[in-house]
């Protein structure tokens, strides 16, 4: 099942207090960046977050969930409806996660 237009704007709306939010369709689904960096995505209507430190340690008790058959376990961000702390989520991620890797010229 892909996920709609419309709870990608929902998300999108609730992290709109974070500059340099963007994100990409890929095949039905949406990957998430901030500040270029990928930190999760959209999948099956489900906010998905990469497991990093941070992310554990806000969210102890978050299920961990497939965004699709073969993927690496993500974090399922249940409380979608909490803008700060959804920004609070993705401050504290951050600086955890990989540079964007250069391209190959």
């Amino acid at each position: 099942m892909a996920s709609s237009k419309e709870y990608l704007s929902f998300i999108l709306e609730q992290l709109s207090g974070l500059e340099d939010i963007s994100y990409k369709a890929m095949m039905g689904e949406y990957i998430l960046y901030y500040r270029q960096k990928v930190i999760g995505g959209i999948y099956d209507d489900r906010f998905l977050v990469k497991p990093t430190k941070s992310a554990n340690e806000l969210m102890p008790n978050a299920p961990k969930e497939l965004p699709y058959e073969g993927a690496k376990e993500m974090l399922l961000v249940e409380d979608v409806d909490d803008k700060e702390f959804l920004s609070g989520l993705l401050n504290a991620m951050v600086d955890e996660l990989p540079d964007p890797k250069k391209r190959k010229k």
